[in-house]
């Protein structure tokens, strides 16, 4: 749902539901039935909208199989408190779905779940939609710019948003690691590698101030800042998120091990810069609505994922002062989980409408 600050707002698409099918039905009805079930609401262009269709990512990306055996429903699927399982899952995704060969991250660094991801990026890109006859149309191809904060070792926002819509992608990091394997990646997919930069931010201060040059301008802006304001905290979110996993799988010895590895373990990974700062997350969000004030002219739609509900009133609140011309709250539906993507700009209808002439000339 996206919520405006004109008070109006466009209705989620309704959930939908992979349905478990009893075993000795056809093949068609068992490749169904080997999808992962789970309810969700994503967008409608999400290519995961029905689950994952374990046998072909199985076959698109072998390594998998190993990972792949029935949960205690009698479907296929993982065990996403097994970190190396969640990585193959990824990189199987990436290689069925968004043609991606080769992908990998070090050891302990953040993975992440693409439907959520690739969400994102679906619901960023309709705020570049222009009415083109009687539709609108999200603008595809290389002139449309996107600057990711934080890129991470994982790079995942560049490389859906590249194989999804054909943008160019600046990637920016505090971490030399993150930046030197998000090169490392693009190297190894030598069609697209062309299509993304990065950047090392040396001050950890910053997010936007050393990374947008002089006259450079981008269309989009995303973020998914640091959410936690240590690592003690992000340790116990680690905890609660196993919790919850092992609240739906009781019985699983799997589960058992990896709650007895809280401390050092987190399934879906994360190093300091991708996890916490100090402050957390809603100083984070300071900092990047004040900079962004001093880009205004620079960027046409400047977005971030805020994690915790409670940091929203405050951002808006921030955004008021700074004279943002149009804020919007866009949530986000993946099954019970909803999260929220906050977009703002300094431009008036008729200069978007302007910028937007010029990109497309």
């Amino acid at each position: 749902m996206i919520k405006s600050n004109n008070g109006k707002g466009l209705k989620p698409q309704k959930s939908q539901v992979a349905k478990v099918k009893s075993a000795g039905k056809s093949k068609t009805q068992n490749s169904a039935q080997a999808k992962s079930q789970f309810s969700k609401s994503l967008h409608p262009r999400n290519l995961h909208n029905t689950g994952y269709d374990f046998p072909a990512l199985v076959a698109a990306y072998p390594r998998l199989k190993t990972f792949v055996k029935p949960n205690p429903y009698g479907n296929l699927s993982i065990d996403f408190a097994d970190p190396i399982a969640v990585k193959m899952l990824n990189a199987a995704l990436l290689k069925l779905h968004y043609g991606v060969d080769k992908w990998d991250i070090p050891e302990g660094f953040l993975c992440p779940p693409i439907p959520g991801r690739a969400d994102y990026i679906h619901y960023v890109a309709d705020l570049l939609a222009v009415k083109k006859t009687s539709k609108k149309r999200v603008p595809k191809g290389p002139r449309v710019r996107a600057l990711d904060i934080g890129t991470g070792a994982n790079v995942i926002y560049p490389l859906l948003g590249i194989q999804s819509y054909g943008w160019n992608f600046v990637g920016s990091d505090v971490d030399p690691l993150s930046i030197a394997n998000a090169q490392q990646i693009f190297a190894s997919n030598p069609v697209i590698a062309e299509r993304f930069k990065s950047r090392l931010q040396t001050n950890a201060n910053h997010v936007f101030h050393g990374v947008i040059e002089p006259n450079e301008r981008f269309d989009l802006t995303l973020c998914n800042p640091p959410f936690h304001a240590s690592m003690a905290e992000a340790s116990e979110g680690a905890a609660r998120k196993l919790k919850n996993l092992a609240a739906n799988r009781a019985k699983s010895s799997q589960i058992k091990t990896a709650l007895a590895k809280t401390d050092t373990t987190l399934n879906f990974g994360g190093q300091k810069a991708e996890l916490w700062c100090e402050g957390g997350e809603q100083q984070f969000l300071r900092t990047m609505i004040r900079e962004s004030y001093d880009f205004a002219s620079q960027c046409l739609w400047f977005t971030t994922l805020v994690s915790k509900k409670e940091n929203l009133q405050p951002a808006k609140a921030l955004l008021a002062q700074v004279k943002a011309v149009e804020v919007k709250e866009i949530e986000m539906h993946q099954g019970n989980k909803i999260t929220r993507v906050l977009a703002w700009t300094f431009l008036k209808p008729a200069q978007r409408e302007l910028w937007q002439q010029y990109r497309d000339a």
